[in-house]
């Protein structure tokens, strides 16, 4: 593994933070491309992306202390190490939703519309952000025998499951998918409602392999990740029937 890209005299480039870099450059460039495209937006401010990026940092490492409150309330110097990796992904995203909505109303940009391109834009940063996972040998799953296994730093020589791999392979699907979507559109907001719920069942089942030390809402059943993505997986398929009947009657009253 590679947790630190490189030194600049005591300043540490770590590639999990390096990654989420990346990511987001890409992905930044890709909502523009399809902004401009599909919604007419032809300068989408930057500020917009400052933002994302903020509240994803923000709301990433507040799950994660969230997790273990007592322990950082306890150790609060731990905090201040904030770029050595230590996200909650469900964090970041639910974080984001909320902000992108305030902003796209506040702005007035369609929110629907939007957050459909967004839903692909989310699988480019999200893989990119799980290499940095990889890089850094952190999220792996539990051991195994399968060929598939993989030794990471603080596996202490126990081959694992490379759950970031994984997951990875599992976005990429996901992405594909969306694609294929996309060209039988049926009503807006299908794209961003679509994602969730493969996510959320994706990351429900990615989690049985996970190994490394994470918090539990029911201790070694039900993990915080997998319980938050039950909730996403009900509340969007709840929105996606409701959206779907309810532009769907707004169009049929159109053409009426």
């Amino acid at each position: 593994m590679h947790p630190e890209l490189f030194h600049i005299g005591n300043i540490t480039i770590y590639t999990y933070a390096f990654c989420i870099v990346v990511g987001t450059l890409v992905a930044s460039i890709y909502t523009k491309w399809r902004a401009k495209k599909e919604l007419g937006i032809i300068n989408l401010s930057n500020n917009f992306f400052y933002l994302i990026f903020i509240a994803g940092f923000v709301g990433g490492k507040l799950f994660f202390y969230l997790e273990k409150p007592i322990y950082y309330f306890k150790n609060p110097t731990l905090m201040l190490d904030n770029f050595s990796g230590g996200f909650v992904f469900y964090g970041s995203f639910v974080t984001i939703i909320l902000m992108l909505i305030w902003y796209l109303k506040k702005y007035k940009i369609p929110v629907l519309p939007m957050l459909d391109v967004l839903a692909i834009t989310t699988t480019i940063v999200h893989v990119i952000g799980r290499m940095g996972c990889f890089f850094a040998g952190c999220c792996y799953g539990k051991p195994t025998t399968l060929f598939t296994g993989m030794v990471f730093p603080d596996t202490n020589s126990v081959y694992v499951h490379p759950s970031q791999l994984y997951e990875i392979i599992s976005l990429l699907i996901i992405m594909t998918i969306l694609l294929q979507v996309k060209k039988k559109q049926q009503f807006k907001g299908q794209l961003f409602l679509t994602y969730l719920m493969l996510y959320a069942i994706i990351r429900g089942f990615l989690e049985i392999f996970r190994g490394d030390k994470r918090a539990f809402i029911i201790d070694g059943v039900l993990s915080h990740s997998q319980f938050i993505a039950v909730l996403i997986l009900i509340i969007s398929l709840l929105l996606y029937q409701k959206t779907k009947n309810k532009q769907l009657i707004t169009l049929n009253k159109f053409k009426k």
